[in-house]
């Protein structure tokens, strides 16, 4: 049987798709984006985050850290620069919205961004053993654990299985606000980040040592599910 030979156009046409084939499958050329140092104060760890969110917002993410060497640099050990408390909320991940990789950000998240003892001892082993200049609760628009505990007061029911556990927690940062003006989700929204940033500071004395010495800062956040903007919530 005669073999048909591809003329040379053809197969350098078909070798040039296999090596773009395979660069697409090695990622995205800035991936390899140089790492900064790790910020060292919460003013510096704080501009950090907020610039990635800038980038992010943009379409102009560089995603750092994020290759095979990185992978490998902190297999051995992790020093984030920052915590975070999230609502576990598929549309917040830190790491995206904020523009950061691998070993960068400590990150927690449950539904409604609630601190409870499992919760906070998470966080306090970050503090003790890796030091970050920044912790921030992270809430975000339209939050459905906000939103829930906001029904069920409203009608008076109960809510599924252990859902009730986070309506349960909620109710006492969201019910009186039922009666004040404006979107209730929203103040809502607000009134649990603050809640849960005085929190952190009043039940762990390992956090309010750190924030009284001045090498750790605690903060509150908005994520905006719209424009994906990250704002300070005082």
């Amino acid at each position: 049987m005669q073999r048909t030979r591809l003329p040379r156009r053809s197969l350098l046409a078909a070798a040039t798709g296999v090596a773009v084939g395979a660069a697409g499958l090695a990622g995205p050329a800035h991936a390899a984006h140089p790492a900064e140092p790790a910020p060292d104060t919460p003013q510096k760890a704080l501009d950090r985050l907020l610039a990635g969110n800038r980038r992010f917002r943009s379409g102009h993410a560089i995603h750092p850290n994020q290759t095979l060497r990185r992978l490998q640099e902190v297999a051995a050990g992790q020093h984030p620069f920052a915590i975070t408390l999230g609502c576990a909320d598929s549309r917040v991940p830190p790491e995206l919205l904020f523009d950061q990789g691998l070993g960068d950000i400590f990150d927690n998240r449950v539904a409604g961004n609630i601190v409870d003892d499992l919760l906070l001892g998470s966080v306090e082993f970050a503090v003790e053993e890796f030091a970050p200049p920044l912790l921030m609760v992270l809430g975000h628009e339209r939050c459905g654990a906000i939103t829930a505990t906001i029904e069920a007061l409203e009608s008076g029911g109960a809510a599924p299985g252990h859902i009730g556990a986070i309506v349960d927690a909620l109710t006492p940062i969201i019910e009186p606000l039922l009666e004040s003006e404006g979107d209730r989700v929203e103040n809502g929204v607000q009134a649990n980040v603050r809640a849960q940033v005085q929190q952190l500071l009043t039940t762990s004395h390992i956090i309010a040592e750190r924030v009284a010495a001045g090498t750790l800062a605690v903060v509150g956040a908005r994520f905006d599910l719209d424009t994906g903007r990250v704002t300070l919530v005082h």
